[in-house]
């Protein structure tokens, strides 16, 4: 009893001591290690050997992430028991550790403490925390009901369409809902989904799903309260979803005109299924990573443009990854008000906070420096081609999980600078560099201003 006691009151010190950023990359860095452990597990292998422990600790990461790299073919190299625990992990990994463990608070103590509710507005980036036991109700009821209506569309699918039994098709349904609105890009086939390259029942509710989780769960949620009142809508809903649309509509564009004659991609289609196929691949981009068409086998400029759309990546606070659409949009309308000679930048009849403007900056910094970092040493390591290391290094970053085919072929050395970039590119720059800060520093003076030369 007494041991007990000494093990909570250093518990409770620790959870004192730890800042709320602090807490939400104890919590995923937690997750990935237990995932990897239980990976690492004869009983998770289809061979029943025991997995290489950088295979497992790639796996997992990659599911807690919510990417879909793989080094091990998750079809045939996983036991049904490993499968399990790799969707249990993209749940958890795309709920939120900091909001699945509060959610088990609400359950057993039906109260939420100021320290859970402060990590779990951390993870779900609430501006407040007073209604986060409602926030977290909504986030875990959204994902649910989201996954159960793409489950009861894949289902009939599978189930007729392709003649699975009932549990081969509700298990098939299941884990692909649940990779799809989670944006993890797991697949339960060796090539992934380009089985169904043009099956729009099989597309189309999975890309749906992709869209619904990249969005966020605040602009999901403001949609369900204010739907009917777009007056109503907060600045990020603005953004994320004209966002999104330009986004979506773009890359379905670029990707479907570069690849339309290429044999090995689309070009083998009729038109309605490269109509399909492209709108399919420009969605994967938002940092899902399925993909219906061999990646490998695109052209090198698809490439380059996959890669712009893979680093903006999806909507903040959900299950996407990439800088956000948000601040690709803020910088965006700060060069548009520095092009016009304005003052202050406005955006749908709001002004941006001079703060948001440095966040922006920081933000996308951070991610250039560690995907150009990544790129370099993954050069090194490999002595592959720029292209297909920057579309891997980019990939991992935005947690996207699209490959062009060398991710299985990589060293342990490479194998782990991916790891890194796909834990950075989840919890994000500003994430870790709040929790790697012990303090905020308030300068109580200002300096003398003085304008260097730009350009």
């Amino acid at each position: 009893m007494q041991r007990g006691a000494v093990w909570r009151r250093r518990s409770r010190r620790l959870q004192v001591a730890l800042h709320p950023a602090q807490a939400v990359v104890l919590g995923f860095a937690t997750a990935i290690v237990i995932g990897a452990l239980v990976l690492m597990l004869p009983m998770s292998t289809s061979s029943g050997a025991w997995a290489d422990p950088i295979d497992a600790l790639f796996t997992a990461t990659s599911a807690v992430c919510v990417t879909g790299l793989t080094v091990v073919d998750t079809a045939t190299f996983w036991s049904p028991f490993g499968q399990v625990v790799i969707l249990a992990l993209i749940q958890l990994g795309g709920l939120g550790i900091m909001i699945f463990a509060s959610l088990i608070g609400l359950a057993l103590a039906r109260r939420l403490s100021v320290r859970s509710r402060m990590n779990a507005a951390a993870e779900a980036k609430a501006v407040g925390f007073d209604d986060v036991r409602g926030l977290v109700r909504g986030i875990v009821l959204i994902s649910f009901f989201i996954e159960a209506a793409v489950f009861m569309l894949l289902l009939p699918r599978f189930l007729f369409g392709y003649g699975y039994d009932l549990g081969a098709a509700s298990w098939h349904a299941m884990f692909h809902a649940v990779s799809s609105f989670n944006n993890a890009g797991f697949a339960l086939y060796t090539d992934n989904l380009m089985g169904f390259v043009d099956d729009p029942f099989i597309c189309l509710p999975i890309a749906a799903a992709i869209i619904l989780g990249g969005l966020g769960f605040p602009v999901i949620m403001q949609l369900r309260r204010e739907f009917a009142r777009p007056l109503h809508w907060s600045m990020n809903t603005k953004l994320v979803l004209w966002g999104t649309v330009v986004l979506l509509i773009a890359g379905t564009a670029y990707i479907t005109l570069l690849e339309w004659d290429n044999l090995d991609t689309l070009g083998s289609l009729d038109p309605a299924g490269r109509l399909l196929a492209g709108f399919f691949q420009s969605v994967q981009t938002r940092t899902a990573g399925f993909n219906s068409v061999d990646i490998g086998a695109m052209r090198e400029e698809t490439w380059i443009g996959m890669d712009v759309l893979m680093f903006i990546g999806g909507g903040p606070a959900g299950t996407a990854g990439g800088i956000k659409v948000t601040t690709f949009a803020v910088l965006f309308f700060i060069m548009l008000t520095e092009l016009r000679g304005e003052g202050a930048v406005n955006i749908f009849g709001k002004r941006l906070s001079r703060a948001v403007h440095r966040q922006a900056i920081t933000v996308v910094l951070l991610a250039v420096g560690a995907v150009f970092t990544a790129t370099i040493a993954l050069m090194l390591i490999t002595g592959l081609d720029l292209d297909r290391v920057l579309f891997e290094a980019v990939s991992a970053f935005g947690t996207v999980g699209l490959s062009t085919g060398i991710t299985g072929a990589l060293p342990p050395a490479a194998e782990l600078i991916l790891t890194v970039l796909m834990f950075l590119g989840r919890l994000g720059p500003l994430t870790l560099g709040s929790a790697i800060a012990l303090r905020q520093r308030r300068i109580l003076y200002e300096l003398p201003k003085e304008r260097p030369a730009i350009g």
